[in-house]
């Protein structure tokens, strides 16, 4: 009965405190080896058109307050942002006049800051268009540490995010169908 009472103490003052807070993912940084992979293709001049996101995504962390992401940008355009920053790394990247334009839809962009005991995960599908025409499906489940109070919680699940994203676009990038979207 007394760990009862102090799982409802804990939980109320999680509630109190973490209530008006929001939990920010930090600015993408590349990942590192991402860009080796389009390094080794020779392609080049290669465009980051518009990306479609899921209508029903809600950035709600428990009952702590919003996932928020940097310059109040939405979670798929990160994604979006992130792309270009690996496709520029790699020196493939083109604003102007690209030969190749690709374009992103999420289709499942999915969080929890309570997967099982202390843990949490991302999971995001995205199907990646190309101007010419072929497409390619990725998807990543990244699973992380949380933690069981509220506001420790939904600040990893928002550190988690830059993580999930690196994976998902390696993915994409190293994937076999990568290659025809670009050529």
């Amino acid at each position: 009965m007394r760990r009862t009472w102090a799982f409802l103490a804990v939980l109320l003052f999680d509630l109190a405190m973490g209530g008006c807070s929001t939990f920010e993912t930090p600015r993408y940084v590349k990942s590192p080896g991402t860009a080796v992979l389009l390094m080794k293709s020779v392609v080049t001049g290669v465009g980051v058109g518009a990306f479609a996101g899921p209508e029903d995504f809600d950035t709600q962390c428990r009952a702590a307050g919003p996932l928020r992401l940097p310059d109040g940008i939405s979670h798929t355009e990160y994604i979006k942002k992130a792309l270009e920053e690996e496709l520029k790394a790699a020196g493939v990247f083109q604003s102007d006049k690209p030969r190749v334009i690709l374009a992103g839809t999420v289709n499942r962009l999915e969080f929890s800051s309570a997967r099982g005991l202390g843990g949490g995960s991302w999971d995001i599908e995205i199907t990646l268009s190309s101007s010419n025409g072929r497409s390619l499906r990725a998807s990543e489940s990244y699973v992380f540490e949380s933690g069981f109070r509220g506001r420790k919680a939904c600040n990893r699940t928002a550190e988690a995010f830059m993580p999930a994203v690196q994976n998902i676009i390696r993915k994409m990038l190293s994937s076999p169908g990568f290659k025809p979207l670009v050529l």
